[in-house]
């Protein structure tokens, strides 16, 4: 018998449609809008440009990160000072963030998206960041992008109509599907499901041509940029087969081993830096989101006595502030570290730093009060010049999305926005 997939288009078509078929399958369209790439020049560049955000629930405590004084001779802040000897290879950004953004923790989702949101209930995101680049670039490696977190799945990854994608914490499970050869039969497995995701691809092109003469002209326009979607998702399921079909880089490093302890924030912020540099350096991805959320529990460190989370509310409290510093100066250092790493590996025209724009932000300015206000925002990598303290206006933020454009336009995209942008970034330039 054969398969139908059924419509239920009403008068227009929604963004959010979703095509059942009779046997019970569901395909959510992430598009729905004409689908040009914006990607500049030929499609493979010599020597690839890769992203690399990680951010954090809980924030920076800015009079810790912040040099006091802008530009290049800037004495180097607390949390700044074992980072000297890589102080050419990024910049401190001050007094920026995401314009009309709002709502304490709940601007994790704007994070990466820079969505206008504030603490109403009908706030919803959109594409961020890395997905944008994913979306338009990550067809040139097996993963398109890695989704990653410290503990649990949540992320501020999202698709164009809002959906958030859940993140991968286990740095054994990372290297399993970056780096070990699935068996015959799970091969077998993924090349079906992309051979019936494009045979259903092929169904809803069918039913979606014939309904399209019984539809108005702005309904037509609408299933025109539905059918760029399916065009775009068949050619997805098209690559996830060719994928299948191709052995997995190999590794002299081993398996990880996850670590157990939920407090060990430092320990596993390292551990998934690796796995990352790996992913990296073996080109299994380019981009990667990696969201470092609050553990609540007491960090293992050295005179560290109260629970992060509880730390990060310091009420200006000298003590807490003395406890969070010592937990804050170890991300900052863990971060610096996985710098090193990446300038240590060469590759044609400079080291893998010079061709990875790495990101490290915070939704929250201050932690203590929910401020989504002066973000902490470190820069490095990514074929810019650096060693330099960018200080804007700690009351009139700069906006923090033309970072997000200047980064985007250096890796190839030709886009003249990204959400509120408005232009690329004052004094961030190429090098």
């Amino acid at each position: 018998m054969s398969r139908q997939v059924h419509f239920n288009f009403g008068k227009k078509l929604s963004r959010r449609t979703v095509l059942r078929g009779t046997a019970g399958v569901g395909i959510a369209v992430p598009w729905l809008s004409a689908m040009q790439k914006a990607f500049a020049g030929p499609e493979e560049q010599k020597t690839p440009r890769r992203f690399v955000a990680m951010t954090l629930g809980l924030g920076l405590h800015a009079e810790n990160l912040n040099p006091e004084k802008a530009g290049r001779d800037y004495k180097p802040s607390p949390y700044l000072e074992k980072l000297q000897d890589i102080r050419e290879k990024f910049t401190v950004i001050s007094g920026s963030s995401h314009p009309h953004v709002s709502g304490g923790h709940r601007a994790e989702a704007s994070l990466l998206s820079a969505t206008p949101m504030g603490s109403g209930a009908q706030s919803r995101t959109t594409i961020s960041v890395d997905q944008l680049l994913a979306k338009h670039m990550g067809h040139h490696t097996r993963f398109p992008s890695l989704v990653l977190s410290s503990a649990g799945n949540a992320s501020p990854s999202y698709t164009e109509n809002g959906s958030m994608i859940p993140a991968e914490s286990s740095p054994a499970r990372l290297f399993m599907q970056l780096f070990v050869n699935d068996s015959p039969a799970d091969q077998a497995k993924q090349l079906h499901r992309a051979r019936q995701g494009k045979s259903i691809m092929d169904l809803v092109a069918e039913d979606a041509k014939s309904l399209s003469r019984e539809l108005g002209a702005g309904d037509r326009d609408r299933l025109a940029a539905y059918f760029n979607s399916v065009r775009e998702l068949e050619k997805r399921m098209a690559e996830a087969e060719q994928w299948a079909h191709l052995p997995k880089p190999k590794v002299d490093s081993k398996k990880p081993i996850d670590i157990s302890n939920p407090n060990d924030f430092i320990g596993r912020q390292r551990l998934m830096n690796d796995m990352i540099r790996l992913a990296l350096s073996t080109d299994s991805t380019r981009f990667v989101s990696y969201h470092l959320g609050g553990s609540g529990g007491v960090v293992p460190i050295e005179g560290v006595e109260e629970g992060y989370h509880s730390l990060s509310h310091h009420g200006r409290d000298e003590e807490k502030l003395s406890q969070l510093a010592l937990i804050e100066t170890s991300i900052v250092h863990a971060w610096g570290d996985f710098l090193r790493g990446l300038d240590g590996i060469q590759e044609d025209g400079g080291s893998l730093l010079d061709h990875t724009s790495v990101l490290l932000t915070s939704n929250l300015g201050n932690a203590s009060s929910h401020d989504n206000r002066n973000m902490p925002v470190l820069f490095a990598g990514g074929g810019f010049r650096h060693g330099q303290h960018l200080a804007f206006d700690q009351k009139k933020n700069y906006p923090l999305p033309n970072l997000y454009l200047s980064m985007l336009q250096k890796s190839g995209l030709e886009i003249d926005q990204f959400a509120t942008s408005t232009g690329t970034m004052t004094g961030l330039e190429p090098s």
